[in-house]
């Protein structure tokens, strides 16, 4: 029987929401692990450029002030990938995270195809008889340090939570990287004509921008400009 996977990357993200498609990342947290062993980590604050919503810095911790002057997604994604070399994905419902990082980096250009384990995956096949598989259930059952929904140590739990599943449950055909898969269309940024009209909606009507326009696609900026018009009884033709 072959040994379990010993090179991989571990991550996992903070964003605004739970839908890839309306909202954005705000936070990654990776380590590159070879041979078993953390080798280099990686830790970023991502601009978001809408709004922070109250709840998630209920969650996060993470305020509005950690993100204002952090980099954009774009500027972000090309040192991560980089980062993470040609290596498998591991993460705790890894296919969320990695919804999001797709439709980045279509929409920055970039090609990102990966296979992943995914330990959430594997406590509900071989831990079905605990009351809670969230990855801090499965931190307190196996007294793993965690600093809950912050990136890094999310990630960094992963990796343990993954090597006490190898040593308890390893077989080879259910901790094998899987390739993932999500299927995106590019979003083109705003246009200058949107641009121009987001300013003067919000200049009519008293409102304080709480995005910013340069990080906007084109369907963001439609959906925008749909919501204030309706806010104020108008409607779109």
């Amino acid at each position: 029987m072959s040994e379990p996977v010993q090179d991989y990357v571990c991550l996992d993200l903070e964003t605004t929401g739970l839908r890839p498609k309306f909202d954005k990342i705000i936070e990654i947290g990776a380590a590159r692990v070879r041979k078993g062993e953390i080798e280099e980590t990686f830790e970023t604050f991502v601009r978001p450029g809408i709004a922070l919503p109250g709840q998630i810095t209920e969650l996060t911790g993470i305020e509005e002030k950690d993100l204002q002057d952090a980099p954009a997604i774009g500027e972000v994604l090309p040192g991560f990938l980089d980062f993470c070399r040609d290596l498998p994905f591991l993460g705790h419902n890894i296919g969320f995270d990695y919804a999001f990082l797709k439709r980045a980096a279509v929409n920055a250009g970039l090609e990102l195809e990966r296979s992943a384990i995914d330990t959430l995956k594997l406590s509900r096949k071989f831990l079905a008889d605990l009351p809670g598989r969230r990855l801090s259930d499965l931190c307190a059952y196996y007294r793993i340090p965690l600093r809950s929904h912050r990136a890094l140590s999310d990630a960094c739990a992963a990796h343990f939570l993954y090597r006490r599943l190898c040593g308890e449950f390893y077989r080879e055909q259910d901790f094998a990287p899987v390739p993932l898969s999500c299927r995106v269309k590019k979003e083109g940024p705003a246009t200058k004509a949107q641009k121009e009209r987001l300013q003067r909606l919000c200049d009519r009507y008293g409102i304080r921008p709480d995005f910013d326009p340069g990080l906007l696609t084109k369907n963001e900026a439609s959906r925008l400009i749909d919501r204030i018009l309706a806010a104020h009884g108008i409607l779109q033709k």
